[in-house]
C-alpha cells in the first residue's frame, strides 16, 4: 500500500503539472480554477472549495496535535520525576497556538519563506532520525528496554503498547485487547493515514503560478523536475520510517514513533523539537489560503473594510478554532486516518483522473481511459474505508479520554 499509493499520487500529481496549461493561453493557478473547466463554474467550485478546506482546516488541526504531543514527550522525558508543568497535553496545544496566534499576523506566503525553508530541513532530519534509532538499536528499545513481547507481525492480540515516564526511566504500560473489529477498523485507519502522507497536490499549481512559462519552455517542464526530486525526497524520508520501525518493534509499534522511543534522551528531545520547528512553519502554509478566503469574503461579500484589526480577529479566531478541535480531539491516529480518508483521498487520489477525463475525454477503452478509471476505484474505496475507520476510531478514543484535562 505504500508502494501503490506511492505512485498513484505520484501519477495524478502528474496529471495537476499536465493541465496546468490545458487550455492554450490560459494557467489554472489554483485547484478550483481548474475544477471550474473541468465541471462548470458553479459546479467546480462546490466540489473542489469545500474539499481543499477540509484539507487545509483539517492538517492544521493535526499539526496542533502533533506539536502538543511531541512538546509533551520531549519534556516528560527530560525532567523524569522533577516535571514541575502539566503533564496533560491540552497545556502543550495550548503553548503551540500561542506561537501561532503570532504567526498568523503575518501577511502573505512570502513572509513565512524562513520559516518554510526550516519546516522542510528539520522534516528530513527528523524522519532520519526516527528511522535510525530502530536501526540501531534493533529489536529492544533504545537503554536496553526489553519489548513486553517478542517482535511479532501478525494480527496483533493486544492495543499498542505506551511508554511512561517512571523514576526518570521508560516504563510500558500493560497491553489491552484487541477484538477482531479493533484490528479491521485499525486496519482502514491506517489506509488514511497512508493517504494523510501525501498532500502535495492542494498546493501545486499555485506553486506552479509562480514558475515562468513560455511556448518553447513551458511551465510543467521545470515543474515536473521538482515533483520527482519532491517525491524521491518524500520516499527516502517516509519508506525507512514505516519499515524499519515496524521491523523493530513489530506490532507493538504505536503511532508516532518520535513519542515511542525515549533513549537517547538527548536525540530524542532534538527529534521531538523539530517535529514542533516542522509544525510551525507547515501549520501557517496550509492556514494561508484560509486566511485569504475569509479576509476576501468579508471584504468582498459582507463589506468589511481591510483592516490590521480584521487581520487580527479572523486569522485569531481561525487559529482558536483549530486549538479547540484539538483539545477536544487529541488522538493522532484517529485524526490522520479520519482526515487522510474524508478530505485528502478526494483531492489527491481521484479528483485528478476525474478532471483529466472530463477535459481530454480519452477514448473509452483506452489505455488512458482504463488507468484514470482504476485510479478513481481506488481512490473512492479507499476514502470510504478510511473514513469509517477514521471515525470509528475517532468515537473509540473520546469514549475513554477525560476532556480538556
Amino acid at each position: 500500500m505504500l508502494i501503490l499509493s506511492w505512485i498513484i499520487t505520484l501519477f495524478t500529481l502528474w496529471q495537476m503539472v499536465e493541465m496546468h496549461e490545458a487550455v492554450p493561453g490560459r494557467r489554472f493557478d489554483r485547484y478550483h480554477e481548474l475544477g471550474q473547466e473541468a465541471f462548470g463554474p458553479k459546479l467546480g467550485l462546490w466540489i473542489v472549495v469545500p474539499m481543499q478546506l477540509v484539507v487545509e482546516v483539517g492538517v492544521d488541526i493535526v499539526y496542533m496535535v502533533t506539536a502538543g504531543k511531541s512538546l509533551q514527550h520531549a519534556y516528560s522525558i527530560t525532567c523524569g520525576d522533577h516535571c514541575q508543568l502539566q503533564d496533560s497535553i491540552v497545556f502543550w496545544i495550548f503553548l503551540f497556538a500561542i506561537v501561532q496566534l503570532v504567526l498568523a499576523q503575518l501577511p502573505n506566503f512570502n513572509s513565512i519563506a524562513a520559516i518554510s525553508l526550516a519546516a522542510a530541513i528539520m522534516s528530513i532530519s527528523y524522519s532520519t532520525i526516527a528511522w535510525a534509532i530502530p536501526a540501531h538499536y534493533g529489536h529492544t528499545l533504545p537503554g536496553n528496554i526489553e519489548l513486553l513481547q517478542p517482535v511479532s507481525y501478525d494480527f496483533p492480540p493486544f492495543k499498542p503498547v505506551q511508554l511512561v515516564q517512571a523514576g526518570g526511566s521508560a516504563v510500558q504500560k500493560a497491553p489491552e485487547d484487541l477484538s477482531t473489529a479493533d484490528r479491521w477498523f485499525g486496519a482502514f485507519t491506517a489506509l488514511g493515514t497512508i493517504a494523510f502522507a501525501y498532500a502535495g497536490h492542494n498546493v501545486v499549481l499555485e506553486i506552479q503560478s509562480t514558475l515562468p512559462s513560455t511556448p518553447h519552455e513551458p511551465s510543467k517542464i521545470a515543474m515536473w523536475r521538482g515533483v520527482k526530486f519532491a517525491y524521491g525526497v518524500v520516499a527516502i524520508g517516509y519508506f525507512p520510517v514505516a519499515l524499519i520501525g515496524y521491523w523493530a518493534y513489530g506490532n507493538q509499534v504505536t503511532d508516532d514513533i518520535i513519542t515511542f522511543v525515549s533513549r537517547p534522551t538527548w536525540l530524542v528531545v532534538i527529534a521531538n523539537l523539530m517535529v514542533v520547528v516542522h509544525v510551525i512553519g507547515s501549520y501557517q502554509i496550509y492556514a494561508m489560503p484560509v486566511y485569504d478566503m475569509l479576509e476576501s469574503t468579508l471584504v468582498g461579500h459582507l463589506r468589511f473594510n481591510p483592516s490590521m484589526l480584521l487581520r487580527l480577529v479572523t486569522r485569531s479566531l481561525y487559529v482558536s478554532f483549530t486549538m479547540f478541535v484539538a483539545m477536544t480531539f487529541p488522538f493522532f491516529a484517529a485524526l490522520l486516518g479520519f482526515f487522510g480518508g474524508f478530505a485528502f483521498s478526494p483531492t489527491t487520489y481521484f479528483l485528478p483522473s476525474i478532471m483529466w477525463l472530463m477535459i481530454y475525454r480519452p477514448s473509452p477503452m483506452s489505455w488512458s481511459w482504463i488507468t484514470n478509471w482504476a485510479v478513481i476505484v481506488f481512490g473512492v474505496v479507499l476514502m470510504f474505508v478510511s473514513t469509517i475507520g477514521g471515525f470509528r476510531s475517532l468515537m473509540t478514543e473520546a469514549a475513554n479520554f477525560h476532556f480538556y484535562t
